[in-house]
């Protein structure tokens, strides 16, 4: 009979897990929060699982190595662990997080500048487009179509990768990651103006660049 006990306590606890999980995945980024401060570690589980691919896609775009972009975005959750006493609760979770990734981003950026031989390395790009706004796939095109496309998308992050620093993240954070001005202004710590006018630099710019291109 022992056995049959400690097997239904097994089933118990992985049914209590479960539920539990779902009752986080049910929470908004900030209850979410609130739960890990309040004493439930495993929030701080769904909160990984929730940031973890779109900050490495985010950081992947703006400094084009896979490898490094993870170990940012380890480096992101490092200091949110660390950190998230200080997180304003009235403000988005989001913002706060993409920040914090896009400041780790800029960094590892100008430390490349410093250093001569990584100026010569090829930065190689292979975004996903399942999470991104502009979609480059359709089942309905025809293979032509869709190598034409995949040839535009190749096209397109190569102009990308020749956008100066402070336009290249903004146009990411945009035209590929779909956030609204006001949240670009609360990542970079700029204001407004400031993004609309970066923007309108970074998209006159890529278009000059991109357009020799797709002639």
């Amino acid at each position: 009979m022992a056995p049959k006990v400690a097997k239904k306590k097994v089933i118990a606890g992985t049914g209590e897990a479960l539920g539990h999980r779902q009752m986080l995945g049910d929470l908004g980024d900030n209850d979410v929060v609130r739960a890990f401060l309040g004493g439930d570690q495993r929030a701080f589980g769904e909160l990984v699982r929730r940031y973890d691919t779109r900050l490495l896609n985010f950081v992947y775009r703006t400094i084009g190595d896979r490898e490094r972009s993870q170990d940012l975005v380890q480096e992101t959750f490092v200091r949110v662990y660390r950190h998230i006493q200080r997180f304003d609760l009235s403000k988005k979770f989001s913002t706060w997080i993409y920040t914090i990734a896009s400041n780790l981003a800029k960094n590892e950026l100008r430390n490349r500048s410093r250093n001569p031989l990584v100026l010569f390395q090829t930065i190689k790009k292979n975004w996903d487009a399942d999470h991104r706004p502009l979609e480059w796939e359709d089942t309905q095109y025809k293979p032509d179509d869709l190598f034409r496309k995949r040839h535009l998308q190749g096209k397109v992050e190569e102009a990308v990768k020749q956008l100066p620093e402070h336009h290249r993240i903004v146009f990411v954070l945009r035209e590929l990651e779909g956030k609204t001005y006001e949240e670009i202004a609360d990542i970079t710590g700029c204001n407004l103006g400031t993004v609309k006018s970066r923007l309108n630099r970074a998209r006159n710019n890529f278009a000059q660049i991109i357009a020799p291109m797709v002639e």
